[in-house]
């Protein structure tokens, strides 16, 4: 599991004396860690039977720790943006570092010539005409794009290939 994975390599970050990396996975972990008690907390309220049984379907599963990541490189992103912005370009060049990192644990990104075929391909089949119809593009193509290509660049794509 990929959660494991980021267990061993913030050891192995540990073991080098690797502050930043160490410091992001394990704050990486720790935001695995919340989402996991959060469903736990769901689960108990459904009423599972036993503890065992809701100890075990409260681990996330992959999909969910990618998801979790996703979260995690876009606040990094938003946050060296807004650095930048303020003139603290040391501050953007941690969370630019950081999100370097976390970009580790995402599924292999799919290059924006593969995902203006797949908007092509929406448009066609849902018969999209305009800027109206960008919510229906989105969400044909957004789940085939989820953790391997950027929801806002995608967003983007799609309003240029409405408005032409």
């Amino acid at each position: 599991m990929l959660k494991d994975t980021i267990k061993e390599d913030m050891k192995t970050a540990f073991k080098a004396g690797d502050t930043v990396t160490r410091g992001t996975l394990t704050m990486l972990l720790a935001v695995i860690q919340n989402r996991e008690l959060e469903k736990r907390a769901k689960l108990m309220k459904t009423g599972a039977t036993t503890e065992a049984e809701v100890a075990e379907k409260s681990q996330l599963t992959d999909e969910e720790v990618i998801e979790a990541v996703s979260t995690e490189i876009k606040k990094r992103k938003d946050a060296a943006s807004q650095y930048e912005a303020a003139g603290r370009t040391e501050l953007a060049v941690g969370e630019t570092a950081e999100a370097a990192i976390l970009m580790k644990y995402m599924p292999e990104q799919m290059s924006e010539d593969a995902v203006k075929e797949l908007v092509k391909q929406a448009i066609a089949e849902t018969g999209a005409a305009g800027a109206k119809d960008t919510g229906r593009v989105m969400g044909a193509v957004a789940p085939k794009t989820k953790g391997k290509f950027d929801g806002a660049r995608l967003n983007a794509l799609v309003k240029e290939a409405l408005s032409v």
